[in-house]
C-alpha cells in the first residue's frame, strides 16, 4: 500500500472528470492533481460512444430546451467545439453532420413554425425545412416503402454544416494526453482503482481505493450514478435519491438517414424522443433510440451494482410518492410500460418500429436489430425535499472541499462548462488563481440574443 498526496483528486475517468482533469492543469497554478478510474481505461461507461447519442447538444434542435436553457447549454457545447478546432480534433474526435428536428401532423408543425421563430434569434444559423425541401435534404423521411410521400404535413428546423457530432471516449482521451504534456505540473492518473472509502480527517481526504490509499486537499467526485451513492456513505445529500435509466439502441444495416434527425418532445416525459443518428463507429450507419428502461442497477454491462442501487435509491415514503405522481399520468406509465416491452425478445423490434416509422416511414424490420452491448444509464435524481423527479444534471457542493457531481444528459456536451464551475470552487476553497482569461479566449464564445451579447 502507498500514501500520495495532492492538491485536487479527480475521481472517475468519464468524460467529466478528465474535462476537470485538463482545466485544472491547463488554466490553474495548481502544482499536483490526481485522476483515479475504477477501470482499466478511460470513459468506459456512459462516456463510451456506445453508451450515447454521440451527439452534443447545443439546444437548437432539443424541443425540450426553453430558450434561457439553450442559450446556457450552447455556451458549453461551444467549449467543446472550440477545443477540438484549437488541437485540430475534425474529423477524429469532432464531425459534422447536417441535424434537423421534424414536425408531424397539424400540432407539430405549428410547434415547429413557432419554435424557429424563437430561436432563429439565438441560432443565426437555423434552416426552416418544407416537406419538398425534405424529399431533398432526407429523403428518408419523406418517402414510404413504394417512394410516395407519406400523408402527413410535415416540416422541419435544423442546421447543415454545423459541428453535431463528438466521440466522447476520444474526447477523454485527448483530455488525458494534453494535461499529461503540461510542464512543472504533478499530473497522475491511477487505472483499476476503485474507490472504496473517502474520509475526512482534519482538513484533508484520505481516500482508500482497491490497490492503494491517497490524501487531498479537495476532492471532486465525477463518477456517474455511484457519486451519489459516494456522498450517500459520508452522509452527503442525502434529501436525493438515482433512479438509474437504461437507454438501448436499434442499429440499421446501412446509412439510411444523412444526418441527426430528432422528434418533437412530449412536454409529460421526462426523456428525450426517439432520434436517429449516423453512428461513427459503425461506418455512419443510423443508430435509432434511445430508449428509457428503468434498470436496478448503477452500471450496465458490468457486473454486480444491484446493492449500490438500492442504497442510492433510498426508498422511503417520499419516493414512493414521487413515484406514484409520475405513474398516475397515463402517457407516462404507457410510455414506461411501452419502453419495457422494447427490451423484450420477438415482440420488441415488431413494437419499436411504431415509433422509428415516425421519422423514417420505410423502415422494416429486416432493416434493424437490436443493438446488443449498446447504451448507458444515466443517474435521474430524485429531489426528497421537492418531492420530484430532476432533469439534467446535479452538482452537491458541500462547501467542506468535496464535490459530487451527477451528470446525466447533456453532462458529456456540459464537461468543459462544469469542469470550470467545479475549478473556481476549488481555487477559492484552496487559495489558487484560475486563469479565467487564458480559459476565455480558448474556449468562450460570446453569443447573442437579439443582438445584445449574454
Amino acid at each position: 500500500m502507498t500514501q500520495n498526496h495532492y492538491n485536487v483528486i479527480v475521481i472517475g475517468g468519464g468524460v467529466s472528470g478528465a474535462a476537470l482533469f485538463y482545466e485544472l492543469g491547463r488554466y490553474t497554478d495548481i502544482k499536483n492533481i490526481c485522476l483515479l478510474e475504477k477501470y482499466g481505461s478511460l470513459a468506459s461507461l456512459n462516456s463510451n460512444g456506445s453508451a450515447n447519442s454521440q451527439t452534443i447538444h447545443c439546444g437548437d434542435i432539443e424541443t425540450n430546451y426553453t430558450l434561457e436553457k439553450a442559450a446556457k447549454v450552447k455556451r458549453t457545447a461551444k467549449m467543446v467545439e472550440k477545443y477540438c478546432l484549437q488541437y485540430g480534433y475534425e474529423n477524429k474526435v469532432i464531425f459534422s453532420h447536417q441535424k434537423m428536428a421534424l414536425g408531424v401532423g397539424y400540432e407539430e408543425v405549428d410547434y415547429i413554425k413557432n419554435r424557429y421563430k424563437e430561436f432563429k434569434s439565438l441560432y443565426p444559423y437555423l434552416e426552416f425545412y418544407t416537406k419538398e425541401q425534405l424529399a431533398e435534404i432526407e429523403p428518408a423521411v419523406i418517402f414510404d416503402k413504394d417512394g410516395k410521400e407519406r400523408p402527413e404535413d410535415i416540416v422541419g428546423m435544423g442546421a447543415q454544416g454545423e459541428y453535431t457530432t463528438v466521440d466522447f471516449k476520444a474526447l477523454s482521451d485527448t483530455f488525458i494526453d494534453n494535461t499529461l504534456k503540461i510542464k512543472d505540473k504533478v499530473t497522475d492518473i491511477f487505472f483499476n482503482n476503485e474507490v472504496k472509502n473517502i474520509q475526512k480527517i482534519g482538513s484533508t481526504y484520505h481516500i482508500e481505493t482497491t490497490m492503494s490509499q491517497f490524501t487531498a486537499d479537495f476532492v471532486v467526485v465525477d463518477a456517474g450514478a455511484h457519486s451519489l451513492y459516494l456522498a450517500h456513505r459520508m452522509g452527503h445529500g442525502l434529501d436525493f435519491g438515482c433512479l438509474p435509466m437504461a437507454g438501448s439502441f436499434y442499429m440499421a444495416n446501412r446509412k439510411i438517414l444523412n444526418g441527426k434527425v430528432y422528434m418533437v418532445q412530449n412536454p409529460k416525459l421526462p426523456f428525450a424522443a426517439l432520434h436517429g443518428d449516423p453512428d461513427i463507429l459503425v461506418n455512419g450507419f443510423t443508430r435509432f433510440g434511445p430508449t428509457a428502461l428503468m434498470l436496478p442497477k448503477l452500471e450496465r454491462f458490468k457486473p454486480g451494482t444491484y446493492i449500490d442501487f438500492f442504497k442510492t435509491l433510498r426508498l422511503d415514503s417520499t419516493v414512493i410518492k414521487i413515484f406514484y405522481d409520475l405513474f398516475k399520468d397515463s402517457d407516462i406509465r404507457n410510455y414506461v410500460l411501452k419502453n419495457f416491452m422494447f427490451e423484450v425478445p420477438f415482440i420488441n423490434k415488431k413494437l419499436f418500429l411504431q415509433d422509428a416509422r415516425k421519422i423514417v416511414p420505410s423502415l422494416s424490420e429486416e432493416d434493424i436489430s437490436y443493438a446488443k452491448g449498446f447504451g448507458g444509464v444515466r443517474p435521474q435524481i430524485l429531489d426528497k425535499k421537492n418531492k420530484k423527479l430532476m432533469l439534467g444534471e446535479a452538482s452537491i457542493n458541500t462547501g467542506e472541499g468535496i464535490i459530487f457531481n451527477m451528470t446525466p444528459s447533456p453532462g458529456a456536451t456540459s464537461c468543459l462548462g462544469n469542469a470550470v464551475r467545479d475549478v473556481e470552487s476549488i481555487c477559492k476553497y484552496l487559495g489558487f488563481t484560475f486563469n479565467e482569461k487564458l480559459f476565455n479566449d480558448e474556449l468562450v464564445e460570446e453569443q447573442t440574443i437579439h443582438g445584445d451579447e449574454v
